[in-house]
């Protein structure tokens, strides 16, 4: 450490990051900043940051903001093939929307579903809002509801998708399977928020209708013509995805595997839609580089934790905790840890669970918890930030509802706050 300072003091940036995190202010710089801080601060000579960071390209963070790319890259051959709006139309039209309440559970199972298959919120979000609107808007669901319906179920997509950022970080930080991963994790998290998103808006409905309206929507035709090419397309899509998880799976492949998969499906798909090789790549391209952004800031994060942990702040700040957490207790320690997660460490979720893993490792081995409650706990406590507070996340979904309730939103982010809590003290009882 610089001038043989405490290395808590290389936590100094963690926190400089997090606050930043909730300011206007861009990731990469905001991640850069930190970077040079804590390099300085733990004597790391700064003219030889280049090899720190190519050595970084090589991390599973790296490898992580490459399959985000890769999933930006296949939703870009999805919309340009039309099988994204033909996947919706067709969960809408298999649930029906003659109701309000089969109104909203189908809207809830269309975001779920495709935030799965492409593994971002505000991109899937994004596709299905400007077919869900006109539909829903004729049974006067609310824009309210709708945003609640595009947060709270949405972000469930995320939890169970074999490919989606954070399913791929918790895998590869546990080291469990994605079906031990599902049925540990990620199915008793979707659960528990799709319960309280059903019935948070059915009560969000009641309170605003008659108060909000969509107004001046134009007609979405649900019988619409599909092409043949779309169907095919669908099609081949939909096998050639459940082919490769279903391997995957049989396998038990690594998080690289997603590499694979992705590439595979985008390249069957635009093939099959009658896309020519040259465009479909140049739609790959486009697509995967509106996330290079994220692929920059995970780079960077790699050397910011890295030098963090080589200083010994992690250390030192388990060694403070121990008084709290001696006591051996499985339940103090999982909700001590889920809840610094959701309220203490701030940024992109997958950088939220290597800092919670990071932290809190050593006592997760003493205390003897649980591949799968601590997969639980990274899960909540790095996802659940979406809900906590009324960030990027939650005023997207308000923008692509075209709601402007963010009272409301910020009630349907409490009570789910509340039940996951609820949720991980019921969990940790079971080791």
């Amino acid at each position: 450490m610089l001038f043989g300072m405490s290395p808590l003091v290389a936590l100094i940036p963690l926190i400089i990051y997090i606050v930043l995190a909730f300011k206007d202010i861009n990731p990469i710089l905001n991640v850069l900043l930190c970077v040079i801080i804590t390099a300085i601060l733990t004597n790391k000579p700064l003219l030889s940051m280049g090899s720190v960071i190519a050595e970084s390209l090589g991390s599973f963070l790296s490898l992580v903001g490459f399959i985000i790319m890769l999933g930006a890259a296949l939703g870009a051959v999805l919309k340009k093939t039309g099988v994204a709006e033909n996947i919706v139309r067709g969960v809408m039209r298999k649930v029906g929307i003659n109701t309000e309440k089969k109104a909203i559970i189908s809207s809830m199972i269309t975001s779920m579903f495709l935030v799965a298959l492409l593994g971002t919120l505000a991109g899937a979000n994004a596709i299905i809002a400007p077919i869900v609107i006109p539909l829903v808007a004729v049974i006067g669901i609310t824009p309210s509801a709708l945003a609640a319906v595009l947060m709270g179920a949405g972000i469930t997509g995320l939890f169970i998708g074999p490919f989606s950022p954070q399913v791929v970080t918790i895998m590869g930080l546990t080291n469990l399977s994605y079906t031990e991963y599902l049925i540990s994790a990620g199915l008793p998290v979707t659960v528990v928020c799709l319960i309280v998103t059903y019935f948070m808006t059915l009560k969000i409905q009641k309170d605003t209708k008659g108060i909000y309206a969509y107004e001046n929507i134009e007609k979405v035709d649900m019988d619409v013509k599909v092409s043949k090419n779309t169907k095919r397309a669908t099609g081949v899509f939909l096998i050639a995805l459940a082919l490769l998880i279903a391997y995957g799976i049989a396998i038990k492949s690594g998080a690289s595997y997603a590499i694979v998969v992705m590439f595979t499906s985008a390249i069957a798909t635009g093939l099959a839609a009658g896309i020519k090789l040259n465009e479909l790549f140049e739609t790959i391209v486009e697509g995967a580089s509106r996330m290079m952004w994220l692929f920059i800031m995970f780079v960077l994060f790699n050397p910011f934790i890295t030098f963090i942990e080589e200083s010994g702040a992690f250390k030192a700040l388990v060694d403070i905790l121990k008084p709290l957490l001696d006591s051996g207790n499985k339940i103090v320690f999982s909700l001590v840890s889920t809840l610094t997660g959701i309220f203490g460490i701030g940024g992109a979720a997958v950088a939220q669970s290597v800092v919670m893993d990071k932290m809190f490792k050593e006592f997760v081995q003493g205390l003897g918890i649980s591949s799968g409650l601590w997969a639980m706990i990274i899960l909540v406590g790095s996802q659940i930030t979406s809900f906590a507070y009324p960030e990027a996340d939650m005023l997207g979904q308000m923008g692509l509802a075209r709601s402007k309730d963010l009272k409301n939103m910020v009630k349907l982010g409490i009570s789910i706050v509340i039940a996951n809590v609820i949720l991980i003290f019921v969990r940790s009882f079971f080791g």
